[in-house]
C-alpha cells in the first residue's frame, strides 16, 4: 500500500475521487457538437431540453447548462426566448474552433472546406513569405536552404520528408513576426495533418514536385525578392493541393 492509499488520520476511508463537473461538461460539449454538426440536431431545431440531455449523458442539468453555453459561444445555437435553444444555421458556426472545424471535415463527403482552409492557408502564407523575403537574417535563410537540400534527400521516406515540409513552412512564418498569422495556420494544419484526404498519397513524385516549390520560395527570400516569394508560395500551395486533391475538376475556389 503506497502512503496515497492510507486511510486519513482521522481514521475514516478517504471519499471517492470523482469525475470534475468541468471534464464532464468538455465531454457533453464535444458530443453536443457533434450531433449538431453531423446534422442529428439539424439547424433550426431546438436542441432536447437538458433534463433530457442529462438522462442521455448521465450528468447533472448544472453540467449539460456549462455545456450549452459553449456551444453557444461557439455559434453553434442561440437562446431564443420562449422556444428555447435552436440550432444554428452553419453560417454563424465558429469554423476556427478545433471541435467544429474538425467535426465539419470529418463530416463532409466533398472538398469545399479543405479547398477553403488551403485558400486561407495560401492568402496567409504568401503574404508572410513577403516579409519574410524583406525580415529574414543570414541564420533564417540559411536554415530554409538546409531544410530544402535535406528534403532533396527525403522523397523516399514521406514521414520525415513531411516534418520537414512543416518545419519549411514554419520557419518562414516565424521569419514575418506575424504571429496571429501564424497561429491561424497552425490550428488549421493541426486538424487535418493526419487526415488522409488533406495529406494525399505518399508518393515520392510527389514529394519531389513539392520540394520544387520549397526551393523556388527559399531562392526568392534569399534573394530578398518579396513579390518573388509572394508569388512562388502562393504557386507552391495551389500546386500541390490540386496534386494531393486529385479529380478531374479545378475548384472555382482556387482559381485566381
Amino acid at each position: 500500500m503506497t502512503a496515497s492509499d492510507e486511510a486519513p488520520a482521522s481514521g475514516l476511508p478517504r471519499p471517492a475521487r470523482k469525475r470534475r463537473p468541468a471534464s464532464l461538461a468538455r465531454a457533453v460539449t464535444a458530443e453536443l457538437v457533434d450531433r449538431v454538426v453531423h446534422g442529428t440536431y439539424p439547424p433550426g431545431t431546438p436542441l432536447p431540453p437538458e433534463p433530457v440531455l442529462g438522462q442521455v449523458f448521465g450528468v447533472s442539468r448544472t453540467v449539460v447548462r456549462e455545456a450549452v453555453k459553449v456551444l453557444q459561444e461557439k455559434g453553434l445555437v442561440q437562446v431564443r426566448q420562449g422556444a428555447g435553444t435552436i440550432v444554428s444555421a452553419p453560417v454563424r458556426w465558429d469554423m476556427l474552433d478545433e471541435l467544429v472545424l474538425r467535426a465539419s471535415i470529418e463530416t463532409e463527403e466533398g472538398m469545399t472546406i479543405l479547398d477553403d482552409l488551403v485558400v486561407t492557408r495560401r492568402v496567409l502564407e504568401s503574404d508572410m513569405a513577403n516579409v519574410a523575403a524583406r525580415a529574414a537574417d543570414h541564420g533564417t535563410v540559411e536554415r530554409l536552404r538546409v531544410l530544402v537540400d535535406e528534403m532533396d534527400d527525403l522523397v523516399d521516406d514521406h514521414l520525415a520528408y513531411a516534418r520537414h515540409d512543416r518545419a519549411f513552412h514554419d520557419t518562414v512564418m516565424q521569419a514575418s513576426g506575424n504571429r496571429l498569422a501564424r497561429g491561424v495556420v497552425r490550428a488549421l494544419e493541426s486538424q487535418v495533418v493526419s487526415t488522409a484526404r488533406y495529406m494525399g498519397r505518399p508518393e515520392r513524385a510527389l514529394c519531389v514536385a513539392s520540394n520544387r516549390g520549397h526551393r523556388r520560395v527559399y531562392e526568392c527570400i534569399a534573394a530578398r525578392d518579396a513579390e518573388g516569394a509572394a508569388e512562388a508560395m502562393f504557386t507552391h500551395i495551389t500546386e500541390a493541393w490540386l496534386v494531393r486533391r486529385g479529380g478531374p475538376d479545378n475548384p472555382l475556389r482556387l482559381r485566381r
